[in-house]
């Protein structure tokens, strides 16, 4: 697994297309391989983040709202996306390595019932 997120300081961005950070994981069996790598873009293009999507092989997307454009475009060349998720980057990180992450989600930390 490959993943991508977009992140925003420590939350997901709440825009694909606006996004200028993204954070990349790979991880075998549910455990990251090597460090994630966090990226700063030049600045926000949706069509950018695409490409760059196809470049480095990513097989899932987390991300806040994206455009439907690029949400079919994606989803056309086989990347799983899981959009309108809100919460940490880390958060939302290791629940796509337990499975466990869907659309939608509204992440919160069980440790301290915060958002996160």
């Amino acid at each position: 697994m490959r993943i991508l997120l977009t992140i925003q300081g420590e939350v997901i961005a709440p825009r694909f297309d606006l996004a200028t950070e993204i954070l990349i994981a790979r991880a075998e069996r549910g455990e990251l391989v090597e460090p994630p790598r966090e990226i700063l873009l030049p600045g926000p293009s949706g069509e950018e983040l695409c490409g760059m999507v196809i470049k480095e092989s990513i097989t899932h997307l987390v991300c806040g709202g994206i455009e439907e454009e690029h949400y079919q475009y994606l989803t056309w060349k086989g990347v799983v996306v899981l959009d309108r998720v809100i919460g940490t980057g880390m958060l939302a990180l290791r629940r796509a390595l337990e499975g466990k992450l869907q659309a939608g989600a509204v992440l919160r930390d069980q440790s301290n019932g915060r958002q996160g």
